[in-house]
């Protein structure tokens, strides 16, 4: 059974920092390329980051140069680091795995952890 259990979310400043972990569970978590999304209020839930299984990055434009994802394969958890926070970053932020086998691919997300950046 896959879980996938976010924390470190909370109420920061702007300009300030939090660091998002992600704790993986019921699968090969070292086969497997890791991801972000967020969703604010209203708003679609957007791409924010992913990693490969090699620990390849790719960021959304809007946290580029202030966002850093990294795995640590002998933890089975993904690392959020999110620096130079705005307002506009304010989400919940749910981590996200897509496992295949050779029938179809199977979709997990966690439960979302809250960020909330004051200005």
């Amino acid at each position: 059974q896959v879980q996938l259990v976010e924390s470190g979310g909370g109420l920061v400043q702007a300009g300030g920092f939090v660091r998002l972990s992600c704790s993986a569970s019921g699968f090969i978590f070292s086969d497997n390329s890791m991801n972000w999304y967020r969703q604010a209020p209203g708003k679609p839930r957007d791409w924010v980051a992913s990693i490969t299984s090699g620990g390849s990055t790719n960021y959304a434009d809007s946290v580029k140069d202030r966002f850093t994802l990294s795995r640590d394969n002998a933890k089975n958890t993904v690392y959020l680091q999110m620096n130079s926070l705005k307002p506009e970053d304010t989400a919940v932020y749910y981590c996200n795995v897509v496992t295949s086998d050779w029938i179809r691919s199977y979709t997990y997300w966690g439960q979302g952890t809250q960020v909330t950046v004051s200005s």
